[in-house]
């Protein structure tokens, strides 16, 4: 049968048909970040075990999803926009400090939330690797969005005389997949640091890239042509709407 079987409708328990589809497809990723993001992983979790572990039946499963890569691709986009509400969070609370300062309080705040469980992190860096042309494509389109962050943040600079003019989307390209490749080791327990020492390393990494060492800073109180006063605020770019 093509599609997902229908849901039943109507109260039940005082809850609403919707209210209880939210709570089962709740329930699904909830299993799946254990079962997907931990032992046994992906390739080797099955819907029945997925069913099993949500303690609901195959049969609610394929009401809520067509396949097993479609709970994947789901919980990615989860995962994904849990790390990007706390980095806009960090961002907007940020808003007016130095370069230095915001650039620290952004990754903070996403670093403590992508290694406040660490299945999080096997899902998104591990897991989703490799499944298949889709989950590829979505994948490559949520980086997509932390470097336009990034190269958002890197203009912005530009424009308050902070930063070294330039086309910054190679460079914060490269910047993200070190962020992803250090955040992952240090959770797999292969770096010998504090996740403020982590932190720190991105921070110095991403300003050595917006301030290279051959980049002629303007005097204190320069303002670059067309830019506001040296110092303020900017307006916190919204997470792209999903």
């Amino acid at each position: 049968m093509a599609g997902r079987l229908k849901a039943p409708t109507g109260r039940y328990g005082g809850r609403t048909a919707e209210e209880r589809q939210a709570e089962r497809r709740r329930r699904f990723l909830d299993a799946a970040l254990g079962l997907f993001g931990d032992t046994p992983g992906y390739r080797a979790t099955t819907v029945a075990a997925l069913s099993e572990a949500a303690c609901l039946s195959t049969r609610q499963f394929y009401e809520e999803f067509r396949t097993l890569e479609d709970v994947l691709a789901a919980l990615h986009l989860q995962v994904n926009d849990w790390a990007e509400t706390a980095a806009f969070s960090a961002l907007s609370g940020a808003e007016g400090l130095p370069l230095a300062d915001r650039a620290a309080a952004i990754f903070r705040g996403y670093a403590a939330n992508v290694t406040a469980d660490p299945r999080r992190i096997r899902l998104s860096f591990v897991e989703i690797i490799g499944v298949s042309a889709r989950l590829e494509e979505q994948r490559l389109a949520r980086r997509a969005r932390w470097v336009n962050l990034i190269c958002q943040e890197a203009e912005a600079a530009v424009a308050r005389g902070e930063a070294a003019p330039r086309d910054y989307r190679l460079a914060a390209t490269a910047f993200i997949g070190s962020v992803n490749g250090l955040l992952h080791d240090w959770s797999s327990g292969w770096v010998d640091a504090t996740l403020d020492e982590v932190v720190d390393e991105l921070v110095r990494m991403l300003l050595g890239i917006l301030r290279p060492a051959d980049w002629p800073a303007p005097a204190p109180g320069h303002r670059p042509s067309g830019a506001g006063p040296v110092g303020a605020g900017r307006a916190v770019p919204r997470a792209p709407e999903r």
